[in-house]
């Protein structure tokens, strides 16, 4: 089978390797589509594991199961999870399944840039998912990525009625506007400093959207009668969004910062304000079955639009142009391989 083996964000080698042999327990599933996930351009994070094959957002057709298998049969459209917990530790029992070790040592073979994957038995018995019949394998790659966004606004507690600022239009950006929309908040305000995502948010549900060199928090009072945003969830890396969220918070507010950064940035905590203002800064990280259901539930009845948010599709050959544009973060916000191709 053909695989992308990266090695960089401008080194993405396309070769052929041999079709992962499944065990009894495990099934095999060809990779109808697979997102490029922001983290998959992240090289201080992805370059000390090359070479690697990535592709972690993607959705398939079951060709064979494991004699062992017997809540899934060949031919099933199905969504797969690379990270499982084990549902069993401490951390799972407590609700923080995404600090989980199990969570963070799974994965599926060899990755969602390759014609097949295999799918291990904890994969299979905490990780696949069949989708709906209507599901594209297009939307079927949203299901990891908005499983994340719903599982971060429901530790930030988003909800109706609230002043939501979203700083950074990315991908994950976009689509927590979106959720927060179908959560009916009262306002959703957006940043970037890219024009082209600032016409997304604003798209995809933003009462405004505000050039991040702009003073954000004086535009979030001037929509919201003089008061800072009851929930500000951090979608960007940048170093300044992190000044904005504590200057945008109100009193009681809820700050969630969603995006990783590397592990040598610090960020400075305005302790008196953050003190005074009794705001709560939380975290989040990957989506876990209550997520990943709740995801295919609202791709499947069209809550929300995936389809939308796709700008650019690339067959398995073309994957270092789609890495390339998905690292200038210019005019693109979903970018979608389709490894059959």
């Amino acid at each position: 089978m053909r695989a992308a083996v990266y090695h960089n964000n401008k080194d993405i080698r396309i070769g052929e390797m041999p079709v992962p042999k499944i065990g009894p327990k495990e099934i095999l599933v060809r990779v109808m589509a697979s997102g490029v996930c922001g983290s998959d351009v992240m090289e201080w994070y992805r370059v000390r594991k090359a070479p690697r094959v990535l592709g972690h957002e993607i959705a398939g057709e079951i060709t064979e199961v494991g004699a062992e298998v017997s809540r899934f049969r060949a031919g099933q459209r199905v969504f797969v999870s690379h990270h499982v917990p084990c549902n069993e530790c401490r951390y799972c029992k407590a609700g923080y399944h995404t600090a989980c070790a199990t969570l963070h040592s799974t994965n599926f073979d060899p990755g969602g840039f390759a014609e097949y994957v295999r799918v291990p038995d904890i994969n299979v018995r905490h990780g696949t998912f069949e989708l709906p019949d209507d599901m594209t394998f297009e939307e079927g790659t949203f299901v990891e990525p908005l499983g994340c966004v719903i599982r971060g606004q429901r530790v930030a507690d988003i909800g109706r009625g609230q002043t939501v600022l979203v700083l950074g239009s990315g991908i994950s950006g976009l689509m927590h506007i979106q959720l927060a929309r179908i959560k009916d908040v009262s306002r959703v305000i957006a940043t970037d400093i890219n024009e082209f995502r600032l016409e997304a948010a604003l798209r995809f549900g933003a009462d405004l959207a505000v050039n991040g060199k702009e003073k954000v928090a004086d535009a979030v009072r001037n929509i919201n009668e003089g008061r800072l945003a009851d929930a500000v969830i951090v979608c960007t890396a940048a170093l300044p969004a992190f000044d904005q969220a504590f200057e945008a918070i109100d009193c009681g507010g809820t700050l969630l910062f969603f995006a990783p950064a590397a592990p040598e940035v610090r960020v400075p905590l305005p302790l008196y304000d953050v003190y005074f203002k009794t705001a709560k800064i939380v975290f989040s990280y990957a989506a876990v079955n209550e997520d990943i259901t709740e995801a295919i539930e609202m791709l499947g009845n069209k809550r929300f639009d995936g389809l939308g948010m796709i700008t650019h599709s690339f067959k398995l050959d073309e994957i270092q142009t789609a890495f390339e544009l998905v690292a200038r973060a210019d005019r693109s916000i979903k970018v979608i391989i389709k490894p059959q191709e």
